[in-house]
């Protein structure tokens, strides 16, 4: 049974996912764990072969004001990156959406940062939290009810449900403004994802019991079977990869529905 999206405020999951969607981040991310723990500007344009040096130098000032990296000297040009404490406890927010994606959007998709950033781009953009919990709580609403109950302007409301459905998290009995709109299993299956991006906002935002001390990274780990021991955040660092971070063992797929699998892909502007 598909996981019901939990209760959250929107506006809260939706700038958290905001933060880690923009394209290379997942790269540079993944880059910088596997092999840093710090890299120059240039050393991550070498590590993700597709990226400029000097787009890779905006991404990653970027990411320093989205508190993703450090670096030691910000006046320094030649400072290198590191992973901030936000990122490196990004382990289940990852797991949770490269799951999600391989189940029910792209099973054929190998790469896992690939399979990250294209759920990412499904699930950041304004309002959609809002109308997939607004669905989850209602079950089926015409475009007059969704407008009502979300609050989202009327001018808004219409390439929003288009965007979902092409995202494969909304189908529509009807043409345009007309029937009633539901969740795919896609969309009823975000529970999961939603629950690990809330809960790694509160960790870092004092709420919840999910806030832990900064130095407690081991959940970019994964936990249960094949761990033989608690890490120091310092054997972490020098660790070359977190295993689970990018890769896992292949799991078998299940069937995608043709609701999904018709959706269009959202591409990834470089």
């Amino acid at each position: 049974m598909s996981a019901r999206p939990p209760t959250a405020d929107p506006q809260v999951v939706e700038a958290a996912l905001r933060r880690l969607a923009p394209n290379w981040t997942t790269d540079i991310v993944r880059a910088i764990a596997k092999y840093g723990p710090a890299l120059q500007v240039r050393d991550v344009a070498g590590h993700v072969p597709a990226l400029s040096e000097s787009y890779a130098g905006k991404r990653l000032a970027a990411m320093r004001q989205d508190g993703l990296v450090d670096r030691d000297d910000a006046f320094d040009k030649r400072a290198p990156y590191r992973l901030s404490q936000q990122a490196l406890t990004l382990g289940p927010v990852y797991r949770s959406l490269s799951q999600w994606s391989s189940e029910h959007i792209a099973p054929t998709m190998l790469e896992r940062p690939g399979r990250i950033e294209d759920a990412l781009q499904r699930l950041q953009p304004v309002e959609t939290t809002r109308i997939v919990q607004l669905l989850a709580d209602g079950g089926s609403m015409d475009f007059s009810r969704i407008a009502a109950e979300s609050g989202v302007y009327r001018q808004l409301i219409t390439p929003r449900l288009a965007r979902l459905q092409a995202d494969g998290l909304v189908v529509s009995t009807g043409g345009r403004n007309h029937g009633l709109y539901t969740l795919t299993e896609a969309g009823q299956a975000l529970g999961p994802v939603y629950t690990a991006v809330r809960q790694w906002h509160d960790r870092h935002t004092g709420k919840g019991p999910g806030h832990a001390p900064a130095a407690k990274v081991r959940s970019l780990t994964t936990p249960a079977e094949g761990v033989q021991g608690p890490r120091t955040a310092a054997a972490l660092r020098r660790s070359p990869v977190p295993p689970s971070l990018f890769s896992h063992a292949p799991q078998p797929q299940p069937r995608v529905p043709s609701a999904v699998t018709a959706a269009s892909h959202p591409g990834r502007g470089r």
